[in-house]
């Protein structure tokens, strides 16, 4: 799986968010991943629980990820972040090699779109999550939140679409589609013209606000094989 693309490429680019995308919100990796959070903006901030709780959902409804907030407001290290948080989770536990989702993701006709992990996650996190779902070498690249970089750039600000459109090699002519979980990723990706964007919520978890954020909407990921068989392997057509 490399970062950039190389050359002249005409198909197709499908981003994927990873976290409550590529597997089920039932797997409680972001439960898991909240405990982490509120446990680290108490211990490092030093507020009460119920601060740490409010700070992180303001956070993550303000810029998309918790750590911006942090990194903004106090002068606290991603990277650090990253090692008690995100690279501190158990999914060793949580995540296993998912012979259906691989089945299913190398349908895809490779011949005519290229298939590109987009997430807000650090690299290390995002690489290990396919792994462990056994699903790592069916994407071409990944464009990530660097944890390193200054000021961060995550999704759903523009400069974040702009790099994953460069890092996968899109031009003007490039068809692109994109499915995430988040409301406000999903809203800004079709603003910016992705109209191709999926937001995916699943049965039995509410998803706020109310309005659409893009034109489809979908409860479970395997549904893109209806709404984009253009993309599929002539026998997968045919199923």
């Amino acid at each position: 799986m490399g970062s950039i693309a190389q050359g002249s490429d005409q198909r197709a680019v499908f981003f994927f968010d990873i976290d409550n995308c590529l597997y089920a919100k039932s797997k409680n990796v972001h439960d898991h991943m909240a405990r982490l959070i509120n446990k680290y903006f108490v211990t490092h901030l030093d507020v009460p629980a119920e601060d740490a709780t409010r700070l992180h959902e303001q956070y993550y409804k303000d810029y998309g990820l918790a750590i911006e907030g942090l990194s903004r407001f106090h002068q606290i290290d991603p990277m650090d972040f990253n090692r008690e948080v995100d690279d501190a989770l158990p999914l060793d536990d949580l995540l296993s090699p998912d012979l259906e989702l691989r089945q299913w993701l190398e349908s895809f006709d490779k011949t005519s779109v290229k298939m590109w992990l987009f997430t807000n996650a650090h690299v290390t996190h995002g690489k290990r999550v396919v792994k462990l779902l056994g699903i790592e070498d069916l994407f071409e690249g990944i464009t990530y939140c660097d944890y390193r970089e200054r000021p961060l750039v995550p999704k759903p600000i523009p400069a974040m679409f702009q790099k994953a459109e460069r890092e996968a090699g899109c031009t003007s002519a490039t068809k692109i589609y994109f499915v995430d979980d988040s409301w406000l990723n999903c809203k800004r990706a079709f603003e910016r013209g992705w109209t191709n964007t999926v937001h995916i919520i699943e049965p039995h978890w509410p998803s706020e606000p109310l309005e659409e954020a893009c034109k489809y909407q979908i409860g479970s990921l395997k549904e893109l094989h209806k709404l984009f068989p253009e993309l599929l392997k002539k026998e997968a057509t045919a199923d």
